[in-house]
């Protein structure tokens, strides 16, 4: 939330440090907003393996206290390029987000890893929808500069958070041979285990399909008839309604899998997110985008929970740094790629772009059922990583 409160707001930052030129303020803010994603997408899996030998509880201290030092010293910036700068240096130190789904991993009791997962990545998806409402009043009240102070006491917080209440010591009773056996595994390893790369893939098209929708959305709901005044609040409206469904989606998903394998789920939530990318190709009228939200966020919600769930379960515990790192990077390189590719298609047409999405998810789903293998609900046993390899 602490991260939301203050980069929405961006483009009016840039306003109040002299940078008046649309143009100017369009380039500057999309490369702060760009180069964290990229630099953490590139960086993840170095420092989940990092994670995984030294202790994740440590790296995620490290990531928090920069962001708290970074937000802070966004408070204090008089050129556009400082921004830029310390968002690039922001996102050399981040990590803390694939870091804590794999603390919740290994925190779990057996058999409830899915529910641990899905309960973080409902935190995950809460914090967002809610950080550009209080951002907002917040920036309103004391001003953009002093939001980013609060946003950075948003991480100290978190900092003080993980350093008094999560014990590293209890869920890893082994730590000295975990490491010893982390430090023989290489990516290619990692890349080698059941279904991780299908999973991967996964992670990729639903945060591809998810993001698709930011830069067209408001133009299509504008398309339908909406009338000028009322476009910025029935767009919002619509992304809080995918963004609280998607939060439900991740909750319910430990009990989905109760009665279903993760791979039959995500099979599921292709199928069922390609309907609601359907509906939206096929409205004629605003309802039926209120009609087709629910069902599309629902479904990347609980398909996503799924995945991270298959791929926990075939990943040793002693390299879930790593191999959630690369995960991590998949879903940045979605997130980064979606907007550009999909902002040009939608230049031709914004109703293609949902076409689209509908059949990269129908593929998608096609490419699960006959590639995914075995049933990757099962918490591996806790035999060391030559032996599973």
């Amino acid at each position: 939330m602490g991260f939301t409160l203050v980069m929405p707001f961006l483009p009016l930052y840039f306003n109040q440090l002299g940078v008046q030129d649309v143009g100017q303020v369009a380039m500057w803010s999309g490369l702060s907003l760009g180069v964290t994603p990229a630099m953490t997408a590139l960086l993840s899996p170095l420092w989940g393996r990092l994670a995984d030998r030294f202790g994740r509880k440590i790296m995620v201290e490290r990531s928090l206290v920069s962001f708290v030092v970074i937000m802070a010293a966004m408070g204090a910036v008089t050129r556009p390029w400082h921004v830029f700068a310390l968002r690039l240096v922001q996102g050399i130190f981040a990590g803390y987000g694939s870091l804590s789904v794999a603390m919740a991993a290994d925190s779990a009791p057996e058999g409830g890893m899915s529910q641990a997962i899905g309960t973080v990545q409902t935190a995950q998806r809460l914090g967002p929808a809610l950080g550009p409402v209080f951002g907002g009043s917040i920036a309103a009240l004391v001003g953009l500069r002093r939001s980013f102070l609060i946003a950075a006491a948003c991480y100290g917080i978190a900092l003080v958070l993980v350093f008094f209440m999560y014990d590293e010591r209890i869920i890893h009773a082994h730590a000295k041979e975990d490491a010893d056996g982390a430090a023989s595994v290489t990516f290619r390893n990692v890349l080698a285990f059941e279904n991780f790369l299908l999973m991967a893939l996964v992670i990729f098209a639903f945060q591809f399909v998810d993001r698709s929708f930011g830069p067209v959305l408001p133009l299509f709901v504008g398309a339908l008839g909406t009338p000028a005044a009322r476009i910025a609040f029935m767009s919002g409206l619509l992304f809080s309604i995918a963004a609280g469904v998607g939060a439900l989606g991740h909750h319910l998903c430990a009990t989905l899998l109760r009665r279903r394998t993760a791979l039959q789920l995500v099979v599921a939530a292709s199928v069922m997110a390609a309907v609601g990318c359907a509906g939206y190709v096929a409205a004629p009228r605003m309802p039926w985008l209120f009609a087709a939200t629910p069902v599309f966020g629902l479904a990347i919600g609980f398909g996503t929970t799924a995945a991270y769930t298959a791929a926990a379960a075939v990943i040793p515990p002693n390299v879930r740094g790593l191999g959630f790192g690369l995960m991590t990077t998949a879903n940045l390189i979605g997130m980064a790629i979606s907007p550009i590719l999909c902002g040009l298609l939608a230049s031709a047409s914004i109703r293609a772009v949902f076409a689209l999405d509908a059949t990269g998810l129908v593929a998608l789903a096609l490419a699960v059922h006959h590639l995914g293998k075995g049933d990757s609900t099962k918490t591996p046993a806790q035999e060391p990583v030559a032996e599973t390899l």
